[in-house]
């Protein structure tokens, strides 16, 4: 392994656009540690596919809803980095992993609330704050938001709001981390074609040409649309870049 190979972390890294992510980072010559919820073989594939370009990649079980979890997960991922990357610090952290629940206002109950807080927010949160004392100077924070949180649309109040949290979140984080050379930025999805929120976007056709309506482009997105930005920010050639949120939707709703 070369000396200077930056390291990145890639939560939801084993399907949809964080596979994509996680590859597309790769590609550009770092190394990638992966988190997987429950299907370790999705993230074993992934780990391989990494491999196979030249780079070194380790999966990791995570549950990001589960705070009381991260202490031993950033052991866990200090042992990797020790055994398998020989160094002991990573560089980027990707705050990926997510759930989807389509609900009105009137109709969210608290337990989708607290369910969407715990993974969309607050998971990200406390785990960046604890990632901290395992990333270098001058690496990144990329937190994931979305389009709906520049436009409504009925369903997904809830969802949306902690992504609205999260983009606030990004400014403090760019403010404070700056004298440590950590620039924080947010990554906003348009409609994307995958597994997300039951696959809607994919195969709801109705849906799918009704979002493609609205894009200026004429499509939704494709998970290939979305994992180059991420890993743009990865590398030196965005090292200017900071506390931006940077839509990536095909210009939906313009």
């Amino acid at each position: 392994m070369a000396v200077n190979t930056k390291i990145a972390l890639v939560t939801g890294g084993s399907r949809g656009l964080g596979k994509n992510m996680a590859i597309a980072i790769a590609k550009k010559g770092l190394d990638v540690i992966i988190t997987y919820n429950s299907k370790k073989e999705e993230a074993d594939v992934v780990v391989k596919e990494i491999e196979n370009l030249g780079q070194n990649a380790v999966a990791l079980q995570l549950n990001v809803g589960d705070s009381s979890t991260f202490d031993a997960f950033f052991s866990e991922v200090k042992t990797v980095l020790k055994n398998t990357f020989k160094t002991d610090k990573f560089d980027f952290i990707v705050n990926n992993a997510g759930i989807g629940i389509h609900n009105s206002f009137e109709g969210t109950t608290e337990e989708e609330f607290d369910l969407l807080t715990n993974i969309q927010f607050k998971g990200p949160f406390f785990l960046t704050q604890k990632a901290l004392n395992v990333m270098n100077n001058g690496g990144g924070i990329i937190n994931i938001s979305t389009g709906l949180a520049r436009f409504s649309t009925p369903g997904y109040v809830a969802y949306a709001s902690m992504k609205g949290a999260i983009e606030t979140l990004t400014k403090y984080q760019a403010k404070e981390l700056g004298a440590r050379n950590i620039k924080a930025n947010v990554v906003a999805p348009g409609a994307i074609e995958t597994d997300f929120g039951g696959g809607v976007v994919r195969d709801n056709e109705q849906l799918n040409k009704m979002l493609s309506s609205i894009t200026a482009l004429g499509r939704v997105g494709l998970p290939d649309d979305i994992g180059g930005v991420v890993a743009f920010l990865c590398t030196e050639d965005a090292r200017w870049v900071n506390a931006q949120r940077i839509e990536v939707s095909g210009g939906m709703n313009l």
